[in-house]
C-alpha cells in the first residue's frame, strides 16, 4: 500500500464570468496547484480569504469540476472515476454550521442520510445504533435525536455536521475551516475532538483554515495559498520556525503577540496595496504587486515550488528565497 493517499498535479479551476451579452471571462480560482497528502498525516492549507482554499477543498472531492489538471486518489484517477464509488471514503465538513445543515431535517436524518444513499445498514434498528455511536463519538446528546438544527449552538451544529461526516467511515476528510464560526472556547474542543478521531479511526485530512495558530496545532505539514497558488509548502514547525517566502512571513508577522514587550521588538511585514483581482492576475509571481521585496524578474516571471535544499521538503516559489535579499 502506498503511503500517500491523494495527489494532486498541475490542478486549475477557472469560473467564467460574463463580462457581456457576448463575451466572458475567466476567474483564476485555482492556478497550477500541485500537493500530496500522505495517509494519517493532516495537512494543512492557509491563506486570506478568496486565496482559493475552498475551491481547493471542493474541486478535490469534485464537489466542482476542475478546469485542467489530475487528481490521484489511493492509485486511482479520480476524473476519470465514478465518484458515487468514492463519496463514503472521502467526506466535507463544511465552513458554516448554520447554512449546511437542512432545517427540515431532524438530527438522526441529516447524520443517518449518509447511511441511506450508501446502503449501509439492512433494518431501521441497525441504523438508529449507528447514529447513536457518531452521536456518543462527536459528543452529542441522545436527546438530540428527533430535534431540529435550529435548537443547536453553532458548536452542536458542527458536531452534528462531522458526524454526517464520519458516520459512513470515511478514509479522507475535507475539514474547510470547520471551526472559524465558533467562539475560541469551543474551536478548542472541536479540534481536540478531530484529533482523537483521527487517531482513533487512521483518519487523513485535508484542514483548511485561514487561522495559523490553529492550523499549526493539528497540521503535520502545512500550504499556503495566494491567489490560487500554492507559495510555500513544508512541515507545521518549519515554516513557523523558518519561513522563506514574502507573504508567509506577512501572515506570521500580523499574529498577534501577548507580550507587549515582544510585540514591540517584533518586525511586522507590511504588504502593499490591494489583493489584485482573479480575473486580471499579475504577470510573473502572483504577490509581486504587493511585495516589498519585489524585483523586475518577479514581474516578469512566474516562480514555482522548488526546495530550499535537496531532501528538505521545504518548498517555496519565489524567485529571491536564495538571494539573502528577504
Amino acid at each position: 500500500m502506498s503511503e500517500e493517499l491523494l495527489k494532486v498535479e498541475h490542478l486549475k479551476k477557472y469560473f467564467s464570468i460574463r463580462a457581456s451579452a457576448m463575451h466572458k471571462i475567466d476567474s483564476h480560482a485555482l492556478d497550477d496547484v500541485s500537493f500530496d497528502v500522505k495517509r494519517g498525516e493532516t495537512f494543512g492549507i492557509v491563506g486570506e480569504s478568496g486565496c482559493g482554499k475552498t475551491t481547493l477543498g471542493r474541486t478535490i472531492l469534485r464537489i466542482i469540476e476542475p478546469t485542467s489538471g489530475a487528481i490521484t486518489y489511493d492509485g486511482a484517477d479520480l476524473l476519470k472515476a465514478d465518484m458515487r464509488k468514492y463519496r463514503s471514503r472521502m467526506q466535507i465538513v463544511f465552513q458554516d454550521p448554520y447554512a449546511s445543515l437542512d432545517p427540515r431535517m431532524t438530527v438522526s436524518d441529516i447524520i443517518g442520510e449518509g447511511l441511506d444513499l450508501n446502503k449501509m445498514v439492512s433494518s431501521k434498528s441497525e441504523r438508529q445504533d449507528k447514529i447513536l455511536a457518531i452521536m456518543d463519538t462527536v459528543g452529542l446528546s441522545h436527546d438530540f435525536y428527533n430535534r431540529y438544527p435550529h435548537e443547536f449552538s453553532g458548536g452542536q451544529r458542527q458536531r452534528i455536521g462531522i458526524a454526517r461526516a464520519l458516520i459512513v467511515n470515511p478514509e479522507f476528510v475535507v475539514c474547510d475551516e470547520p471551526v472559524s464560526a465558533l467562539d475560541v472556547s469551543i474551536q478548542a474542543q472541536i479540534i481536540n475532538m478531530l484529533e482523537e478521531i483521527q487517531k482513533k479511526d487512521k483518519l487523513t485530512y485535508l484542514f483548511i483554515a485561514h487561522d495559523l495558530a490553529v492550523v499549526k496545532h493539528i497540521s503535520n505539514r502545512i500550504g499556503v495559498m495566494y491567489l490560487g497558488h500554492l507559495v510555500e509548502m513544508t512541515g507545521s514547525s518549519e515554516l513557523y520556525a523558518n519561513p522563506q517566502h514574502p507573504y508567509t512571513r506577512m501572515l506570521l508577522s500580523a499574529i498577534p503577540i501577548a507580550d507587549p514587550d515582544k510585540a514591540a521588538d517584533a518586525r511586522r511585514i507590511i504588504a502593499q496595496g490591494e489583493i489584485p483581482s482573479l480575473i486580471h492576475p499579475p504577470t510573473g509571481c502572483p504577490f509581486n504587486t504587493r511585495c516589498p521585496f519585489a524585483k523586475d524578474i518577479c514581474r516578469q516571471e512566474i516562480p514555482y515550488l522548488k526546495e530550499k535544499a535537496p531532501g528538505s521538503g521545504h518548498l517555496t516559489a519565489c524567485h529571491l528565497v536564495d538571494s539573502g535579499e528577504i
